[in-house]
């Protein structure tokens, strides 16, 4: 299917606070700095499987900087929320897809 639009991730770091995890990756992907307090705005099931269980948490928060996508990624840009609500879940990460289908994030408000 391709690559598709999602928002940035990573994995958690054992012994490194959620926050701590959160910067870090931030910083890794997109070189922007996360500031102010997160918000938890989903945890999803995305992988059951004996010995194996992951959850996506989705935040929302503040950035600082201009971004700078690091060498594991194609590409970046900047859409508009009525413009990523609009997207087929063949361009759009299925997860972040059923998010705003939920209306869990709401470009509306």
């Amino acid at each position: 299917m391709g690559p598709k639009w999602d928002i940035i991730g990573g994995r958690i770091n054992p012994g490194s606070s959620l926050v701590e995890n959160l910067k870090r990756e931030i910083k890794e992907e997109v070189n922007l700095n996360y500031s102010g307090e997160p918000k938890l705005v989903a945890a999803q099931d995305i992988l059951r499987v004996p010995g194996r269980h992951v959850v996506r948490l989705t935040f929302a928060g503040e950035l600082d900087g201009n971004p700078q996508i690091d060498g594991d990624h194609l590409e970046s840009k900047w859409f508009t929320g009525g413009e990523i609500s609009s997207m087929e879940e063949k361009v759009l990460d299925s997860y972040f897809k059923e998010l705003i289908e939920k209306k869990i994030i709401n470009f509306e408000q």
